[in-house]
């Protein structure tokens, strides 16, 4: 289903993104309409898929996976079998918060959340590297999230 995203939709989703809880009431307020309208306007957006989920965000460091890994790998081949199996098996690591398959000379981003560096040698070695196909990985340690948000800046489409 598609979806034109007017000037109340973004509004909505914006404040929704900051406090996916906020009381309908409160949101209604601070977009300028009526409650049922809101109401009607989110379940429109969850129904054409716009809204997709409603989820807890973590302070990584305080639930113990203070490491944050991007991983790059190049497979050896693009071969329609490989690339589906990479990305089956990657879908099954729970150390990997996000996959990105990419145009270039690097197939795969890998964005890698885990406890400590030993963590991350471990997943290495043996599960990333042995998935069959891949050629090369180049991990590279976080130091410090200059950004670090989950939030778009959505504005009216249309």
């Amino acid at each position: 289903m598609s979806v034109i995203i007017d000037d109340l939709d973004a509004r909505i989703l914006n404040f929704l993104q900051d406090d996916a809880r906020i009381p309908l009431v409160d949101l209604a307020e601070k977009v300028a309409s009526s409650r049922s309208a809101v109401w009607r306007r989110i379940q429109k957006l969850e129904d054409a898929g716009v809204i997709k989920k409603q989820a807890v965000l973590l302070d990584a460091e305080k639930a113990g996976l203070g490491v944050l890994v991007f991983a790059q790998v190049k497979m050896h081949a693009h071969s329609r079998d490989a690339l589906p199996d990479f990305m089956e098996k990657v879908r099954g690591f729970p150390e990997v918060i996000e996959c990105h398959t990419l145009m270039g000379n690097i197939d795969f981003v890998l964005k890698v959340r885990v406890r400590d560096v030993q963590a991350y040698e471990d997943f290495f070695w043996n599960h990333l590297s042995q998935i069959d196909g891949v050629r090369e990985i180049n991990s590279s340690i976080a130091l410090t999230a200059v950004k670090d948000t989950t939030k778009m800046n959505v504005t009216a489409v249309g």
